[in-house]
């Protein structure tokens, strides 16, 4: 079950109550020592009710004062026991809560980071956003407050129940069918309420996207006049959220006073029917008095199992939108144990489709040899990118095959393919941190060495040895800011540290003036040397200085070979590179292959 196109899969009811066994088996000593502590709490206050029934019966008895205050002390005493164990069960309970919200916030993340990247541009970073902040921090609410609520309540529940059904099993059950009402509507409520908060989970991922997207591409809709269209886009975002409320909204407001309504039932029928059975002498007053004030301290627990009832339906949506990611595409598959025999990597017979658009790869075949330099070069549209990413394992092929020492790429467990290839776009991201948080991303194990080595490599040693702290400067929010080069520089030294054996730059260095650019190509074609290096050519050097060049057009490879051989055949590229030259005048030429 998904909650929408394109959005992350849900998991269902039976998953999400394995997920739950799961977490209380991980932390049992609490859990069970947070059941004994709510049943002793719960006992100790079943006391007062009989007390009480016994004070009227040595009242009516004609005993004296003496008596009543010995049975008064015993309430007190036990009052007092049962604060004191409801207190420790609670602090129990919280403990127990916070411990399992930090295993399902570990368990999320550790899910997100092995999501392949496809998977993610498919859901939208509305959907990871909201059910990693909105829905876990819900699920947090419920395992730290409702879930222990919800154990003390359930306990002094049935031990209410089970008492007055020792006083007497007639009085027992019939308290037992005035509840009736209560679970009719309780079945009413439960019927609807999960697909409520699922649809208005989803609706709130949707806003999430919306915004997110707009924001980023906020310049984007100014320069082609979209303002509008993200206004209404928004609006109707913003109404299916207000809808998916209301609904929820009015799931409430039938239930909870259908049931503060039947409250009155049970007790009120126990006093009838007590008395009745009194005025044959079947049951005394102070048997009536104690079912009646048991039944009225029911009331309280289940007033405040009900109320968490509703809030377990959506904590419960919420946790089924967390742990829904345990049923997500991985970046491993079957076989994710197998380990490549070299570095060789092969594309067969590929084809590839984008869902909603048309075929975009047309049965490319192409052999990279270990250690070799090649470029892809062609016009916008011709597939290079999409290439890349299957040479990358991101996407896979619709048909064919994309492997790497005989294993297909997109089926390396995600460790072992971070080590094998590495695919190096313009878009870089600066993480919240110092310099050095940014660079051990790659490599936890780097030394100092190591880092100031990688800078060198690209380029980015000079500025970052001017900042106040050095690698141990802050960078981003509340931080040091940095521009386009400089994040891009960071990345490419994460590039350094990591070390794959394959490389793919695809505009890696788009956001670098071209003489740095050129300087941190050269740079990094040093450092990697002997390593394959595979460059979605933007800039015609950059073929010139490979071993190979790849000629794309229309989705299909139309050359290959030497830079000097594809000169000398006289095709696309000698024309091409004719033109970089300025001996032709094939300006549309130039422009369509965007160098």
């Amino acid at each position: 079950m998904t909650a929408g196109e394109g959005l992350l899969p849900v998991a269902d009811r039976k998953a999400v109550r394995r997920a739950v066994v799961r977490l209380v088996r991980a932390d049992g000593r609490a859990f069970a020592a947070a059941l004994v502590l709510n049943a002793l709490a719960a006992g100790a206050g079943l006391a007062g009710p009989w007390l009480v029934g016994r004070i009227v019966d040595e009242v009516r008895a004609g005993r004296g004062v003496g008596a009543v205050d010995r049975l008064a002390l015993w309430i007190a005493l036990c009052a007092l026991a049962q604060l004191l164990l409801a207190r420790w069960a609670r602090y129990v309970g919280h403990r127990f809560g916070e411990r399992t919200l930090a295993r399902v916030r570990e368990e999320y993340v550790g899910r997100v980071l092995a999501l392949p990247a496809s998977a993610v541009e498919r859901a939208g970073t509305g959907d990871l956003t909201a059910r990693g902040t909105a829905d876990v921090a819900t699920v947090g609410t419920t395992l730290r407050d409702v879930g222990p609520e919800l154990l003390v309540n359930g306990v002094q529940a049935v031990f209410v129940l089970g008492a007055v059904c020792a006083l007497d099993p007639l009085l027992g059950l019939f308290g037992l069918l005035g509840l009736a009402p209560i679970q009719l509507a309780l079945r009413w409520y439960l019927r609807r309420a999960r697909d409520g908060y699922l649809a208005e989970g989803a609706a709130t991922s949707q806003v999430a996207e919306i915004v997110a997207a707009t924001a980023a591409g906020a310049r984007t809709a100014e320069a082609f006049r979209l303002r509008e269209q993200r206004i209404a886009a928004s609006r109707d975002a913003l109404a299916e959220s207000r809808r998916t409320r209301l609904y929820t909204l009015r799931l409430r407001s039938v239930f909870f006073p259908a049931v503060e309504v039947t409250y009155t039932v049970p007790v009120a029928g126990v006093l009838l029917l007590g008395g009745w059975l009194h005025a044959r002498g079947a049951i005394g007053v102070g048997a009536v008095v104690a079912a009646a004030l048991y039944l009225r301290q029911f009331t309280e627990p289940l007033d405040q199992i009900l109320m968490r009832v509703e809030q377990l339906q959506s904590s419960g949506a919420s946790f089924a939108r967390v742990e829904g990611l345990a049923r997500a595409p991985r970046g491993d598959g079957a076989e994710a144990s197998a380990v490549p025999a070299d570095d060789r990597i092969d594309v067969r017979g590929v084809r590839y489709a984008y869902e909603r658009g048309g075929e975009v790869l047309r049965g490319v075949d192409l052999t990279v040899r270990p250690g070799e330099r090649l470029a892809v070069v062609g016009p916008s549209g011709a597939g290079k990118t999409t290439l890349s990413r299957l040479l990358a394992g991101i996407d896979r092929p619709g048909s064919g095959t994309v492997t790497v020492g005989g294993v297909p790429v997109a089926e390396l467990a995600p460790e072992l393919l971070r080590r094998q290839v590495v695919l190096v776009t313009q878009e870089h991201h600066v993480f919240l941190g110092t310099v050095r948080d940014n660079l051990l991303i790659a490599e936890p194990g780097a030394g100092e060495a190591e880092l100031w080595a990688a800078l060198a490599a690209v380029d980015a040693a000079d500025w970052v040895r001017g900042l106040p702290d050095g690698l141990d400067t802050r960078l981003g929010t509340g931080g040091r800011p940095t521009d386009g080069s400089q994040a891009q520089q960071l990345a490419l030294a994460r590039v350094v540290l990591a070390d794959p054996h394959t490389l793919i730059l695809d505009e890696a260095t788009a956001l670098l003036d071209p003489a740095t650019a050129r300087h941190t190509e050269r740079a990094l074609a040093a450092v990697l040397r002997g390593r394959t290096v595979i460059a979605i050519a933007h800039r015609l050097h950059t073929a010139h200085d490979a071993d190979r060049v790849a000629v794309m057009e229309d989705g299909r490879l139309t050359e290959l070979g030497s830079h000097e051989e594809l000169v000398a055949a006289g095709g696309a590229y000698a024309a091409l590179w004719r033109t970089w030259h300025g001996e032709a005048g094939d300006t549309d030429q130039q422009s369509a292959y965007r160098t």
